[in-house]
């Protein structure tokens, strides 16, 4: 087979280079930090000159200073862009309405390295002959995100690989990179007066230094595979251990559509779409003890030939100890038999609040579950498709993060978990799914299921 390096027209279009030193990175993020504050200032004036007398939440939170940060994480990629990613999914318990919408933003913005960069962060990995290995290498990658991008190449053996490739520099640069964003949130009139949220900084540089590592990935992929072997509801792709190091991931190229493209198949293949997602996150919670935490609408994808769902991206997979699943049943019980007195405790147990939290807003998140819980109550099909549950959890979210006197956090595995949740709803509800959703959770309250397909 002739040995390629496939090229295309939009080559042209080149990537823009990731900032890989310390010193580089910090200077970027001074950049943004030295930008938004400009733009206080001159809003400020502006506003003064006018007869205005704005807070500093109102200043920090414009357009204009929005595309400043979001603009500037997108070209930093790495832990800053992953770190805004993630909490873009926060539920309004720790962040205001309006910096959550900011951030969202950045969910589906990752740009690309450029070839050379590239070819030198495969150089430090494979060695300068690596080319000889494949009989092709699309240089150009079809997937981008926060820590990596991903290339579709094929290996002179005959292999179609699909091949993740770490943006140089960011595992160096995590902690500092956690760190200034920790420092743009704490400007003024972004968080509650008083909220601790180093525990989850803390948390989010650990998930983060796990993603980076993809060793531990691979071992997270191969572990998936096994939990799902045989499974007629979902694929995942094969480990390819002679491409892989700890900044390069490679596993077979399976030919797949989107999730998305379902939205307008028969309703039957929709709700068992929804179905089969929504009961894999109670195997990963109640039976398998770790949970893919990242619910982003790419790491699913559609085999149309069989129906199963392709299973990408296990980097931010998250395990879950056997008390913390007791916790979590026990409230999943509580819920279902509408025992408020269990359902407070459990909540304390998992952290949702603790204690001294006031008892008005402790009423606010147990309503707010209360809520949540209505569809999972009925036996009978729940429509994601005509609900505006959704719009409600998120004005009731609202009225918990305009509390400014409101600072206690939940721990970062429940944040996480809740992340998952939110993604699966939301991907229900982009389907229009119906789904009996009291039948899947009567499979686990008594116990872990022993079954994996």
């Amino acid at each position: 087979m002739r040995k390629s390096l496939v090229t295309r027209p939009d080559d042209m279009i080149r990537g823009t280079p990731v900032p890989t030193g310390r010193a580089q990175r910090l200077l970027r993020m001074g950049g943004i930090a030295a930008g938004i504050a400009g733009g206080v200032a001159t809003g400020g004036l502006r506003r003064l000159a006018s007869g205005q007398r704005p807070g500093m939440a109102d200043l920090l939170l414009t357009p204009a200073n929005a595309l400043r940060l979001t603009d500037g994480l997108a070209q930093m990629r790495g832990a800053a862009l992953k770190m805004g990613q993630m909490l873009s999914m926060d539920t309004g318990i720790v962040l205001s309405p309006e910096l959550t919408a900011i951030l969202a933003r950045l969910r589906d913005d990752a740009r690309h390295m450029p070839p050379k960069q590239l070819q030198a962060a495969l150089n430090a990995q494979w060695g300068e002959g690596w080319r000889k290995r494949f009989a092709a290498f699309d240089v150009r990658p079809f997937a981008a995100a926060s820590i990596g991008q991903v290339h579709r190449a094929t290996t002179c053996d005959g292999r179609d690989l699909a091949i993740k490739v770490q943006y140089p520099g960011v595992r160096a640069s995590i902690d500092s990179d956690v760190d200034n964003i920790a420092g743009l949130m704490r400007l003024p009139g972004l968080l509650p007066r008083g909220m601790d949220i180093a525990p989850l900084l803390a948390a989010a540089k650990a998930q983060l230094h796990e993603e980076a590592d993809y060793r531990a990935e691979a071992a997270h992929l191969r572990r998936f595979g096994d939990l799902l072997a045989g499974s007629e509801a979902f694929i995942v792709p094969q480990l390819q251990d002679d491409f892989s190091t700890d900044a390069v991931l490679a596993m077979e190229f399976i030919t797949a559509d989107p999730i998305d493209a379902l939205v307008d198949a028969p309703q039957d293949i929709r709700d068992r779409a929804a179905r089969d997602l929504i009961d894999l996150v109670l195997r990963e919670l109640f039976t398998f003890g770790a949970m893919q935490t990242d619910p982003n609408l790419a790491n699913y994808r559609i085999d149309r030939a069989t129906g199963r769902i392709v299973l990408l991206d296990f980097g931010a997979v998250r395990g879950i100890n056997p008390a913390q699943r007791a916790a979590f049943r026990k409230l999943m019980n509580a819920g279902l038999d509408q025992d408020h007195a269990a359902i407070r405790q459990a909540m304390l147990e998992i952290g949702y609040f603790g204690p001294a939290t006031p008892p008005q807003h402790q009423a606010l998140i147990q309503a707010m579950f209360d809520t949540a819980m209505v569809p999972l109550r009925q036996d009978a099909p729940f429509d994601f498709g005509t609900t505006d549950l959704l719009e409600r959890l998120r004005d009731m979210g609202m009225v918990i993060g305009n509390d400014r006197d409101l600072m206690h956090v939940p721990p970062a595995e429940t944040l996480f978990l809740h992340r998952k949740i939110g993604g699966m709803y939301l991907l229900a509800t982009k389907l229009r799914a119906r789904v009996n959703l009291r039948g899947l959770l009567e499979n686990y309250r008594k116990g872990p299921r022993t079954d994996d397909s």
